[in-house]
């Protein structure tokens, strides 16, 4: 029904046009208030805070670089809490605390900051950072010794007083290897010239330290090419120093570079082996304490008064608004409730003055007082037939009881045994009315047992043979294969009984009606047919409904109480199952039940 709705009609989309107005003021107001008071404080302490934060990370990440483990790692974290007014926590990747500058117990924020690890620094970014990502302290097999560092150094002072003779103005640097370097004074790089009197290669020669490590790295890298199927020669293109490769030209031209993209995952992964074992593991970054933000911002009094002028402008807004809409909304609703406190018996209905969700829930009460009212005149109905169902055969017990009293009439065994006939049509609509009663109440016990199909066909045949051959209708069952039931058997006799009488009552003599079992699918079809007078079109949706006769008239001369068919129904739904009625008029009608099929019963062994 809502689909019928107009879209701009809907509760739904009015409420979020109102939210949405209320939103957007809400948004503005707390934009202009952000923008006019916090902006520029904003600016310099999250300017402050991030320079803190990329302060202890690369300080932390050369710590991790330049130690094996995180032994002595709480000195550095209380001192540089101590100079950024941070709190610090470092844990290990399961939040196991490794150092912390708060107090024991206090909570860590829900998230980390930063990962600390220095052979994957992708936010390290100063300078002599490697390509691969690896931190440029995390040297370890390289780091020289320290007569390597003096001779290194020794060889560096010669090449810059041999440079300084040739007019090239030079500066010496070290690596954190401990290797002195000569480099432009200028740039800061290596220099553009080199005088072939300064080019005696010394410098550049690898120290034992270096060469130790450079075999190391270059038969990981040997392995790691040949498992990739690729050429493991190019491992001799490692150099001596653990740096990554120029991102511009990452083999120094040596390569091409679809081949230098190629072998460069096993170069990268060749040096973090090797300098794994010289690096502490990987750690978790923490700032901050608990859900606190790690950087607080105090507002003064007038931006204070400010907020508090905007927040009770836009909460009056806000009531308002909701006012109106509520005032809207509650009219019908009111209406509603009022209807609803009226005596049932006055069936009363409200107008339906709008298209939205309200007007669809007015219709909907208007639809529940008629079915409330359809369901009132039907029950005064039952009443009606069942007070006739039972009077007649009482009445007859009555007169007869009477007039045999008076001696008007002998009790002849005819007599008696008129009235054990009308006394058992009496038990008859009351064990219906009792069948019925718990079914309605969810209390109709069933004893389910396995049941061979064409054994209950045969017992429910035998039952109505006598009546069949005194209508001379004959009786036939028809068994496909050998399906079984999980059922209460004497429930379904019931059930197949009913469906019986009311065939052989509407059957002409000469007629037949035939009871069938088979499988289908999962399922077990059994039907009743028979070659009756059927029934009309417009009368078949009702034959399930108590009382219902397709003889209109009161008249008990086609016997039943109109309430064997309502019964099947609910027999058959106790056990899981559906009932459907087919006919036609002139040729006959089929009622077929359909249930869940069950196992056979395994022997005994």
């Amino acid at each position: 029904m809502s689909a019928r709705i107009p879209l701009h009609k809907r509760l739904l989309v009015r409420l979020l046009i109102t939210s949405g107005l209320i939103a957007v003021c809400s948004v503005a107001a707390t934009a202009w208030l952000a923008v006019a008071t916090t902006t520029q404080a904003l600016r310099e302490e999250q300017g402050q805070a991030l320079a803190d934060d990329m302060e202890v990370l690369a300080e932390l990440s050369g710590y991790a670089a330049t130690h094996p483990d995180w032994t002595g790692v709480a000195a550095t974290v209380r001192e540089l809490s101590a100079r950024t007014g941070r709190r610090i926590a470092l844990t290990a990747s399961d939040r196991r605390v490794i150092a912390d500058s708060a107090s024991r117990g206090t909570s860590l924020p829900p998230s980390a900051a930063a990962t600390v690890d220095p052979l994957h620094t992708d936010t390290y970014t100063e300078r002599g950072a490697q390509v691969p990502g690896i931190d440029p302290r995390a040297v370890g097999p390289y780091r020289l010794t320290e007569a390597e560092r003096v001779k290194v150094a020794a060889l560096a002072r010669k090449r810059q007083a041999c440079f300084s003779q040739f007019g090239v103005r030079t500066r010496l640097s070290r690596t954190p290897s401990g290797r002195t370097l000569v480099t432009d004074a200028e740039t800061g790089s290596a220099p553009d010239h080199v005088p072939d009197a300064c080019a005696d290669g010394l410098l550049n020669t690898p120290t034992p330290s270096e060469d130790k490590a450079v075999k190391e790295v270059k038969s990981l890298g040997r392995a790691c090419l040949t498992k990739a199927g690729l050429d493991p020669r190019m491992a001799a293109l490692l150099g001596s120093e653990p740096a990554g490769l120029d991102a511009r030209d990452p083999l120094g031209g040596k390569l091409g570079t679809e081949e230098a993209r190629s072998v460069q995952p096993c170069f990268d992964k060749a040096r973090r082996t090797q300098l794994d074992p010289y690096v502490a593991p990987v750690a978790e970054l923490f700032l901050g304490t608990g859900d606190t933000p790690a950087v607080l911002f105090d507002m003064s009094p007038g931006n204070k008064a400010k907020v508090v002028g905007t927040a009770g402008l836009v909460l009056a807004v806000t009531v308002a608004a909701t006012a109106l809409v509520a005032t809207r909304l509650v009219r019908p609703l009111r209406a509603l409730t009022a209807a609803a406190q009226q005596p049932p018996e006055l069936h009363v209905r409200v107008p339906v003055t709008t298209r939205d969700e309200t007007g669809i829930l007015a219709a909907a009460f208007n639809d529940l007082t008629e079915r409330r009212e359809r369901l009132e005149a039907q029950r005064k109905a039952m009443v009606s037939d069942i007070a006739h169902e039972l009077r007649t055969p009482l009445t007859n017990i009555r007169g007869w009881l009477e007039v045999t009293r008076d001696g008007v009439v002998h009790p002849d065994p005819a007599l008696l045994a008129s009235l054990h006939e009308e006394a058992l049509v009496l038990q008859r609509v009351i064990d219906d009315l009792q069948d019925l009663a718990a079914a309605d109440a969810g209390t109709l016990r069933l004893h389910r047992e396995p049941v061979r199909c064409d054994e209950l066909l045969q017992q429910v045949a035998a039952a109505h043979r006598v009546t069949a051959g005194a209508a001379r209708v004959e009786l036939r069952t028809d068994i496909d294969g050998e399906p079984w039931l999980d059922a209460d058997p004497l429930r379904m006799r019931q059930a197949l009984g009913n469906l019986v009488s009311n065939a052989l009552r509407h059957t002409p003599a000469g007629g037949t009606v035939t009871l069938s079992a088979r499988r289908d699918g999962d399922d077990i079809a059994l039907a009743v047919a028979d070659t009756g007078s059927g029934i009309a079109p417009a009368d078949l949706p009702h034959v399930f409904d108590r009382f219902w006769r397709a003889e209109k008239s009161r008249s008990r001369r086609t016997g039943g109480s109109g309430l064997g068919l309502p019964i099947v129904r609910h027999l058959v739904a106790a056990h899981g199952g559906t009932v459907e009625a087919a006919s036609e008029p002139g040729v006959g009608s089929v009622f077929t039940l359909r249930l869940p099929g069950g196992p056979a019963p395994q022997p005994y062994p």
